[in-house]
């Protein structure tokens, strides 16, 4: 019988590649908003210093539940929280050292709101990493893309800090896809 693990290598190895970069001594406490089944979930709890956290958050009820039991086979040692909720609605979550966003933000039609919210889930200086399609024409299972320009324009909007493309690899669905860094702003002072 294979692992969840063993099933998805190909999938988390794209994902670890749009995660690395970003991610270097990084740790605390994390989530990971619209997780799906896990696939950047897995990602961090590889990727994040021993110790960390990690909220793994979806509005899908079956999904949320199958995330927590690949993680709960494949990384036991991980402190996975799973959480059932909206993101695009207020969450009750501790104050995050990162969050990642990956497929996920194609899905709001109004982005700039929600990662205003989104960035006061953030400590100062804390992580905000967008992973998405680098396209602008929007799709059935792309409503609202976001290519790399719009990210750095949309953080230079929302105030996120240093804000930059950190990685690309190629997708065989709308051809390349990107992980997008920016900083929370520091508090005053």
């Amino acid at each position: 019988m294979t692992t969840w693990l063993e099933r998805e290598a190909r999938r988390l190895n794209k994902a670890r590649a749009l995660l690395r970069p970003a991610l270097s001594e990084a740790g605390g406490v994390w989530a990971d908003l619209g997780c799906g089944e896990g696939i950047f979930t897995a990602v961090l709890a590889q990727l994040l210093s021993p110790g960390s956290d990690i909220y793994g958050v979806d509005k899908n009820r079956w999904a949320v539940e199958a995330m927590a039991r690949h993680l709960a086979e494949s990384y036991p040692q991980a402190a996975i929280h799973p959480v059932e909720a909206d993101f695009t609605q207020p969450l009750s979550l501790p104050v995050l050292d990162g969050l990642v966003m990956a497929n996920a933000l194609h899905f709001v039609r109004r982005k700039r709101p929600l990662l205003v919210h989104l960035m006061n889930l953030l400590k100062p200086g804390g992580r905000l990493l967008i992973v998405e399609y680098n396209t602008s024409r929007d799709t059935v299972a792309v409503p609202y893309p976001l290519d790399e320009a719009g990210f750095l324009a949309l953080a230079g909007e929302v105030g996120l800090r240093q804000a930059q493309i950190v990685t690309r690899v190629p997708s065989t669905y709308l051809g390349q896809m990107y992980t997008g860094l920016g900083l929370a702003p520091q508090a005053d002072g």
